[in-house]
């Protein structure tokens, strides 16, 4: 049995278990794993009373409880994003206390209608800053891998949560990697949707003008396919609902990007993964095209900039506008307000209008290819504390997570969708992740895709998932 949270889903519909069972599983297992540091907030009280209310809805109401793709499963919602109501976010950061919660966002509400029994928060990085979790506040996220490594960030908790098998699926956005970054390392499936498939409404807060979406980290594609069916679609701004283009079966051309040139060096086993799914999807009859790093590097180095020009702007202007006591932030955090409070209008609209190029040169690099099969990472997860957060160089910040993930904010600054999954495992048993990227509306063929690398059965989970017989 697939250990995946439509596996449990399909057990607490059929009676098998329950979602309360389920619910005390996935407490149980939290506290078993408490030392990786993957949830920032616990509401148990919460978690039950959301569980036992899908348990009375399976009884009384059969029709409706079956009509929720994931009835009764347990979930965690990140410490960034959202809101959800009841679980009072911090976004990893001292300047907000936990007291409350907003009401529910969009995609909060449609979590809620899937069946999800959401029972707390995980880790994030201080603002969603960096691409390991690690808050100053803590807790300190480690790799359920291997603990000395980061789980990556800054959906990092997610990850580490669904990877120890504490849930089998949890929230997670992503700016500039944050979903995929994470799943890469905790060898998890992770989608960054098309721009305007996802809702980011009502508030439209954390769309961070487009380069940042929401999902979810996960244990499996059919997982990932669900909760993306369930999700998206009538956003209602601010951007154009994505029509999305179901694949049409004609054999595609795989463009092939081994590594990430000499600045930003692969190492051989995450190439050689990439190799061999190519190798893979040539002998179901797809042709595959050679891609050089030149290609790419004038579209990564214009994606760092206006990535980071674009998180700097926007939590300047989130500071000043709730009058938050910036003296309190870490240090790296106050340089960044520091940083978008000094960027003079020209420069801002300089960065908006190079993201608008970034995203015509690689629509012209899909003239000559269907999809593009990449690295995710150029190294295994990096030691806890690689990510330091007690510097105020920005630049220095920017270019360590580009060196990591240098394919990964290609994706947000274009607004295509892209696709992470581990394919092998190295000599350390660590996953060795690739990544998919396809045009704007083509998630059905990231999706068929990644389903036909994981049915080779290459990596396989190390833990179970709570409330699933191992």
């Amino acid at each position: 049995m697939i250990q995946d949270a439509t596996a449990l889903a399909r057990a607490i519909r059929r009676g098998t278990s329950s979602a309360a069972d389920a619910m005390q599983a996935s407490l149980d297992a939290a506290a078993l794993h408490e030392a990786l540091g993957a949830i920032a907030h616990l509401d148990s009280g919460m978690g039950m009373a959301a569980a036992r209310a899908m348990d009375d809805e399976r009884r009384a109401a059969p029709g409706r409880f079956a009509n929720r793709v994931f009835g009764g499963v347990p979930t965690l919602a990140k410490d960034l994003g959202g809101p959800f109501t009841g679980l009072p976010v911090t976004a990893g950061s001292r300047l907000f206390k936990r007291t409350g919660g907003e009401a529910d966002s969009d995609l909060a509400s449609r979590f809620r209608d899937a069946g999800f029994c959401l029972f707390g928060l995980t880790t994030s990085p201080e603002f969603g800053l960096s691409l390991a979790s690690e808050p100053a506040i803590g807790p300190i996220c480690r790799n359920p891998l291997d603990p000395t490594l980061t789980a990556g960030g800054s959906s990092g908790g997610a990850a580490a949560a669904v990877g120890a098998g504490i849930v089998s699926i949890a929230h997670a956005t992503d700016a500039g990697g944050s979903i995929r970054v994470p799943a890469a390392c905790c060898g998890l499936v992770g989608l960054k949707p098309s721009r305007g498939a996802m809702p980011a409404g009502p508030s439209f807060g954390n769309h961070l003008g487009g380069i940042a979406s929401e999902l979810a980290v996960t244990r499996s594609v059919r997982d990932t396919a669900a909760i993306f069916d369930a999700l998206s679609g009538q956003v209602r701004g601010p951007f154009a609902d994505v029509a999305l283009m179901p694949p049409n079966g004609r054999k595609l051309r795989i463009g092939v990007l081994a590594e990430a040139g000499a600045a930003y060096p692969t190492s051989s086993e995450r190439s050689g993964a990439v190799e061999a799914a190519a190798k893979s999807l040539e002998a179901g009859g797809h042709s595959l095209v050679s891609l050089a790093w030149t290609n790419f590097e004038p579209m990564i180095s214009a994606s760092g900039k206006v990535f980071g020009d674009i998180v700097s702007v926007n939590l300047a202007a989130l500071v000043d506008s709730l009058g938050l006591d910036i003296v309190r932030a870490e240090t790296l955090t106050r340089a960044f307000v520091m940083r978008g409070r000094d960027m003079i209008g020209t420069s801002l609209w300089d960065a908006l209008n190079a993201g608008v190029l970034v995203s015509r040169d690689l629509w012209q690099l899909f003239d000559r290819v269907d999809v593009i099969l990449t690295p995710m990472l150029s190294s295994p997860p990096l030691p806890i504390g690689s990510f330091p957060s007690d510097h105020g160089d920005v630049d220095l910040h920017l270019e360590r997570m580009t060196a990591f993930a240098p394919l990964a904010s290609l994706a947000n600054i274009s607004g295509f969708p892209a696709i992470t999954l581990p394919f092998e495992s190295d000599a350390d048993g660590l996953p060795l992740p690739i990544q998919i990227m396809a045009p704007m509306s083509q998630e059905p063929l990231l999706l068929a895709l990644a389903e036909r690398l994981e049915s080779e059965g290459r990596w396989q989970h190390r833990f179970p998932v709570a409330g699933l017989a191992a």
